[in-house]
């Protein structure tokens, strides 16, 4: 599905490589969880996953397209990215509101958003909680309208980046329950952006960053 080929990864402002000789597949499915510490190139990796930036060298492809600006739409309408902190995520005063916006700017009928913001709110088990605030919510909850939120634009992909490090340990097994269980049932490829080793037990693959290389992949 993605595949990196002998991929470097070099910021216009620094001297050294951010990523290094990275060779990599993410298969259709499957649960990657991406580990390291700060610096490793966790974020970089991501960013060439989504598109946002480009390889300096070698190949990244997208279901055997090599990802360029020109590719990059297409792209952006088959991930979506859950991030740490939910609040920056909210552009909704309320909870279906939300998730309304990205299917807006999708120019769906009305009544396919409505079937669609159901169908994602009882995934994650947020049904009763439509019309909150999300600003009223609790940190799991908002997380998991946020996954719901990401869920409704039907990707092929989702990126969980840090997306449980500000979560207590009980809400934190509770949200990637709920993302093992959208794995396991519409087989949707995820890919967990952490430095938590526990959140890997939910994985198929690992690989560990460091220094801009993988040191383990397995």
């Amino acid at each position: 599905m993605i595949k990196f080929e002998d991929v470097f990864f070099q910021y216009s402002s620094s001297k050294k490589t951010a990523l290094s000789n990275i060779n990599l597949e993410i298969k259709e499915g499957r649960w990657l969880s991406v580990l390291g510490k700060n610096g490793s190139g966790k974020s970089t990796l991501m960013k060439l996953i989504y598109g946002q930036n480009l390889a300096t060298s070698g190949k990244v492809t997208f279901n055997n397209k090599e990802y360029n600006k020109e590719l990059y739409d297409d792209i952006k309408n088959k991930i979506a990215i859950v991030f740490q902190n939910p609040d920056n995520q909210f552009v909704g005063s309320t909870v279906e509101e939300d998730i309304a916006f990205g299917l807006e700017n999708k120019n769906l009928p009305r009544d396919e958003m409505e079937k669609i913001i159901g169908e994602v709110l009882d995934i994650v088990d947020m049904k009763n909680y439509r019309k909150f605030e999300p600003s009223s919510l609790s940190g799991g909850q908002k997380q998991r309208v946020a996954i719901a939120s990401a869920l409704a634009l039907r990707p092929e992909v989702l990126i969980l980046d840090e997306a449980t490090s500000m979560l207590d340990p009980v809400a934190r097994k509770s949200i990637l329950g709920y993302i093992k269980k959208i794995n396991r049932e519409q087989k949707l490829t995820i890919i967990s952006i952490t430095h938590d080793a526990e959140e890997s037990i939910y994985s198929d693959n690992i690989i560990i960053l460091e220094k801009g290389t993988i040191v383990y992949n397995g």
